[in-house]
């Protein structure tokens, strides 16, 4: 009987504090209620509103997009290889970066040209605008600057007098060597000592030409399979684009197998510098 008195107690305990729990949360609510009707919440106390998604992301896309304009006009520029032209430096199905800060770029829209971190010099792989396709963007190698004496012979280039070591020149059709009529530019390049009522340049026998200042002289790697300077002439040094620094990815673009970026992918080729 003791017991059961003291459970009872207890029961009735707690009831009683429920019983004042539910009390003091009614007090509070219609204290809030009387706060909402006539104004009187302080202001740290009302609750904010869900923050505007939407111009966050706007916010957000614009930067991005700023700061991907700026990147790709003055900083890096992406390209992909879709010519066998500059074989076995290029492949095609290269895909290769440009850094456009180290030749310099054009503002868009202007005539003014921000300098280069560095100088263009013979040897470099450089991206640029052609002369005769003004929609083009095309890689060659350089290797005649202003002031320079070329010529072929034979396949054998010659620059100020001294044969070319140039171990990645690639020649796989010696026997098609031909005249074009794009090649009569040079007539107007050539040494004082060439005749010019009897010169007849070919793809493999030309020159010797003078570089004027301010021109540029480009060459494909593959040199029998190449349309360049020996054909649309010289290179204003604002045509250039960017110089061609690394491979960020490669695959064999002409396999017939299905998904060739996927099962050809040429790993020994991603991620290498162009030389």
């Amino acid at each position: 009987m003791e017991y059961k008195k003291v459970h009872a107690l207890k029961g009735d305990h707690l009831r009683g504090i429920m019983k004042k729990s539910r009390a003091r949360k009614q007090g509070d609510l219609g204290d809030v209620k009387r706060n909402l009707d006539s104004g009187n919440i302080p202001s740290e106390e009302i609750a904010k509103g869900p923050p505007n998604v939407i111009k966050e992301w706007s916010q957000s896309l614009i930067v991005a997009a700023v700061l991907f304009f700026l990147i790709r006009t003055f900083v890096l520029q992406t390209f992909v290889i879709t010519s066998g032209s500059m074989e076995e430096t290029l492949m095609v199905g290269d895909f290769l970066v440009a850094d456009r800060a180290a030749v310099g770029t054009r503002i868009p829209g202007t005539q003014i040209r921000i300098p280069g971190y560095s100088s263009i010099k013979r040897g470099d792989v450089l991206v640029f605008d052609p002369p005769h396709e003004p929609d083009l963007k095309l890689v060659k190698r350089l290797v005649g600057m202003p002031g320079d004496t070329l010529s072929m012979s034979d396949g054998l280039l010659m620059i100020n007098g001294k044969s070319q070591m140039e171990g990645y020149a690639k020649h796989v059709d010696p026997s098609t060597d031909e005249y074009h009529p794009w090649m009569s530019w040079q007539l107007d390049h050539l040494v004082e000592s060439i005749e010019r009522a009897s010169y007849r340049p070919t793809r493999d026998n030309w020159g010797p030409l003078v570089v004027p200042s301010g021109r540029y002289f480009m060459l494909g790697d593959n040199r029998h399979s190449s349309l360049d300077s020996r054909y649309w002439g010289l290179l204003e040094r604002w045509r250039f684009e960017g110089r061609a620094t690394v491979l960020y990815f490669s695959y064999n673009r002409d396999s017939y197998r299905p998904f060739p970026w996927i099962r050809e992918i040429r790993w020994e080729r991603t991620f290498s510098l162009v030389q």
